[in-house]
């Protein structure tokens, strides 16, 4: 098959160019017009695939309760908003119910579903800080250790690759260090760490942040915090989630400036996306409702922000055309940045001969008009 488009996202530019397909690849590119197109999507952008490495659910499903068939609707979904690949994320919950999620995970990726890829599963949870749990159930949080840790592993074969903890509960970072000897990304968050810990889990392995601003120690002058950590390591990823509720839009300004080439655009989402105002869910025990900006919050007990709604296309448009983030920042924070954090880059992440073809059309206004994932189309 081949695609062409006068605006073809190639080398940090737009260029008119064709792009052909085949076995799920990108084989060749040659000028727009050069041979016959299979789809000629004129002046419409064609950029790479997104990829999401922190997402719940949608539309019902929830990664920790499960449901291979939620899952399976869940991945066919998913490129409607561009979306080539996934990371399903857990949810703090018991240790049975987090090893039965994750090995459900691993069993749906093994059969090769539709729509998106399972490029790995995101644990967020159970080593969290009670004091910034957010959304993540207390009475289930507990201190992390490397023997318990690899039972998930075993339960999944391998495929956790990204893990969130709170350093400052990891013994002399031991947890930190198998993972990071393991392959499997240490992300610091919801935690009351120092400026300093989050150095030093960053010395003994961590590579990123979750969900940057929320669930995590502040930055002021004197007490810089996990943020302060976050802006000072210029060599390290750092998740954020781009609705606009989260955080500012000139929070997201200042966020990108600061993480460039390692920032990487989340939407968190909860099983509540894709339904619609005023709706209410459980989610690990509580109570949910989407509000009308689109945000997520807990109404039992004390009402907070929780997981958003938002949609990866849409965090795209609220970036560059709210926050005023480059765009090549910005399609970069959902593209080849989540690549490189995960070790995939030599294969996934840009519009390049010999890299699977995960590509997005978008229309003017960010909507998405065809989505191919691994050359499939979607839409």
């Amino acid at each position: 098959m081949i695609i062409q488009s006068k605006r073809v996202y190639i080398a940090s530019s737009f260029i008119p160019a064709q792009i052909e397909i085949e076995n799920g690849t990108v084989k060749a590119i040659y000028n727009y017009g050069e041979k016959a197109a299979d789809r000629d999507y004129e002046d419409l952008r064609i950029v790479p695939g997104f990829y999401d490495v922190h997402t719940h659910g949608y539309h019902g499903y929830d990664t920790t309760a499960g449901g291979k068939d939620g899952l399976k609707a869940w991945l066919k979904y998913l490129p409607s908003e561009g979306v080539c690949g996934v990371c399903p994320t857990t949810l703090t919950q018991s240790h049975d119910t987090l090893k039965k999620a994750v090995a459900e995970v691993a069993e749906v990726k093994k059969e090769d579903p539709q729509g998106a890829e399972i490029l790995g599963i995101h644990f967020e949870g159970p080593y969290l800080d009670v004091k910034y749990k957010g959304a993540q159930p207390e009475q289930y949080i507990v201190k992390g250790t490397v023997e318990e840790f690899k039972e998930y592993q075993d339960a999944c074969g391998g495929l956790i690759k990204i893990i969130t903890l709170a350093p400052e509960h990891d013994d002399n970072f031991e947890l930190t260090k198998y993972c990071a000897n393991t392959g499997v990304c240490v992300s610091i968050g919801h935690t009351d760490t120092s400026y300093e810990t989050a150095i030093m889990a960053l010395a003994n392995g961590a590579k990123g942040f979750t969900h940057t601003y929320n669930g995590m120690t502040g930055l002021s002058h004197r007490a810089n915090g996990a943020v302060g950590a976050a802006f000072r390591s210029h060599d390290t990823y750092a998740e954020c989630i781009c609705d606009g509720n989260h955080s500012t839009l000139a929070a997201l300004n200042i966020f990108f400036r600061e993480k460039q080439n390692f920032g990487i655009m989340i939407s968190d989402s909860l099983m509540c996306k894709g339904y619609e105002v005023g709706s209410v869910f459980d989610f690990g025990g509580q109570d949910v409702e989407i509000y009308p900006d689109g945000s997520a919050h807990i109404t039992t007990g004390k009402k907070q922000l929780a997981g958003s709604t938002l949609k990866i296309n849409e965090g795209l448009k609220i970036l560059v055309e709210k926050a005023l983030v480059p765009f090549e920042v910005a399609l970069d924070a959902a593209t080849i940045n989540p690549m490189r954090y995960l070790n995939m880059d030599d294969h996934k992440g840009r519009i390049k001969v010999g890299f699977d073809a995960d590509i997005v059309v978008l229309n003017d206004d960010y909507s998405v008009r065809q989505t191919y994932c691994l050359g499939k189309e979607q839409l």
